[in-house]
């Protein structure tokens, strides 16, 4: 069955709305504006969290409801509900269309189709049994308490989504979307000698579970989670101050992500709040830096076949061999910039509106082996792992601390470090990096990205690679 029969069931077949009825409600309610839709959404999510020993909650929640938008120059209307009957959304589009009062605005172009399918339509949420679910959950508890038996505390958890998505316009034209995505967590907690570390680690990605959860996946998930925990016990005092700092591939992507993504998101460009603002066209980072935002990539955790406003979403190029070349855009602000919309126009749910977002964002890999790099470093920090962080849009200043990390000494890999946090600038750190692994990889599907109050799921990568001059703050005497 096609997504938009599929949505055609959920939407109007159910509901008792008429599709051409509705369609003429968002005519009316965008004349006058420059763009605008509905959008109509129906999802399913379920979260299950083993911990201590036992099931300690397991959810099920199913939402549906519509949001509609009018937009005339810079400024948008959008009125929300869960009720979908064409009487809530006549009442939305008289709300809305007051930002159109006098503004005679031409409808933009609807956005052109694709029939590419970056996942399939299954609904993970029914494909595995409840009891077959809790089960998984307390043979990977087991299985992590049995292996080590420092093991003090171990958490698992289990979440899905299935989300039915159909973007409206005026003319009769629509676009549909299905979307799964699942993930699987593993936290542990190890002691000896009365000292306490963690580790967690996890994976998902927009298919159904089945693809993480045979017997050789869940173990590697929890192999990692407690691998990270050990090496911290026998973690030092991180140093502090300006160093060489050496970044591993893969999950590291996500301070990539903040502190330089963030900063190529259109609005931010266009409102020139971004330290990138005006720097089309310049050299922003080191010859061989190159950086993507794909959302195109098959089954990925931040790919979508389309946007939340129903244009495909494409792979953009945003920085190429250290110059800025493109942004990140939505529609408006392609408008407004005079650019392209790229199908990064993302909102959380049908309650929010859209606006430009990250969808796989990643640095392509260079020509180094990571050994040369690591034996390239005589005094300097190797960071493998990250937690949360902070970051400034307009100054690009973040902070991140390391949740994984290691002194290079002489060239080699040294003792783990506790406590360290890097601090730097994201646009002048692209311009210190010196060397760039051969191995770029993308995280294992994980990621959620926070904007506007608005949380997505995305997707970082990257290759190893060497920055000087970074400041890391460390607990060291």
């Amino acid at each position: 069955m096609s997504n938009s029969a599929t949505t055609n069931q959920l939407f109007f077949e159910h509901t008792g709305m008429d599709r051409g009825r509705v369609t003429g409600l968002v005519e009316e309610a965008l004349g006058g504006a420059d763009d605008g839709e509905l959008f109509l959404e129906y999802r399913q999510s379920e979260s299950l969290l083993f911990d201590d020993g036992q099931l300690k909650s397991a959810n099920f929640d199913t939402a549906q409801g519509f949001g509609l938008r009018a937009v005339a120059d810079e400024t948008a209307g959008y009125a929300h509900a869960t009720e979908l009957s064409e009487d809530a959304i006549k009442r939305a589009g008289q709300t809305v269309k007051t930002v159109c009062n006098g503004h005679g605005g031409t409808l933009a172009e609807a956005p052109k189709g694709t029939n590419v399918k970056l996942y399939g339509d299954m609904n993970p949420l029914q494909g595995m049994a409840f009891d077959a679910k809790v089960k998984l959950l307390g043979d990977i508890d087991a299985y992590v308490r049995g292996k080590d038996p420092r093991v003090k505390q171990v958490s698992v958890s289990l979440a899905g989504n299935w989300q039915a998505v159909e973007i409206l316009r005026p003319g009769g034209h629509s676009a549909a979307d299905i979307r799964p995505l699942v993930r699987i967590n593993v936290s542990v907690v190890v002691e000896q000698d009365g000292r306490m570390e963690s580790g967690s680690f996890g994976a998902g990605g927009r298919a159904e579970y089945a693809q993480w959860i045979t017997p050789e996946n869940w173990a590697n998930i929890a192999d990692e989670a407690l691998r990270q925990a050990i090496v911290n016990l026998d973690s030092v005092p991180a140093p502090a101050g300006e160093m060489t700092v050496v970044l591993g591939p893969g999950w590291p992507g996500v301070l990539l992500h903040e502190a330089v993504g963030h900063g190529l998101e259109g609005d931010f460009n266009r409102k020139k709040t971004s330290a990138f603002a005006g720097l089309l066209g310049e050299r922003v980072a080191a010859k061989g830096v190159t950086v993507v935002d794909d959302g195109t990539m098959q089954d990925r955790r931040g790919s979508l076949s389309i946007d939340d406003e129903g244009t495909p979403t494409s792979n953009t190029v945003l920085i190429e061999d250290g110059i800025l070349k493109g942004f990140m855009q939505d529609r408006m602000n392609a408008r407004l910039m005079g650019m392209e919309a790229t199908g990064n126009g993302r909102r959380q749910s049908y309650a929010h509106a859209p606006v430009p977002r990250m969808t796989n964002t990643y640095m392509l890999g260079g020509d180094m082996e990571p050994e040369e790099i690591i034996q390239s470093v005589k005094n300097g920090l190797y960071a493998v792992n990250f937690g949360g962080g902070q970051v400034d849009i307009t100054s690009g200043k973040y902070v991140f601390s390391c949740t994984e990390a290691y002194k290079i000494e002489d060239g080699k890999i040294a003792a783990p470090v506790k406590g360290a946090t890097l601090i730097g600038n994201g646009p002048e750190d692209l311009k210190r990096v010196t060397m760039i692994g051969n191995d770029m990889k993308l995280d294992t599907g994980v990621g959620m990205c926070g904007k506007d109050g608005q949380s997505v799921p995305v997707g970082v990568g990257q290759p190893t690679m060497r920055i000087e001059n970074l400041t890391v703050g460390g607990t060291a005497a």
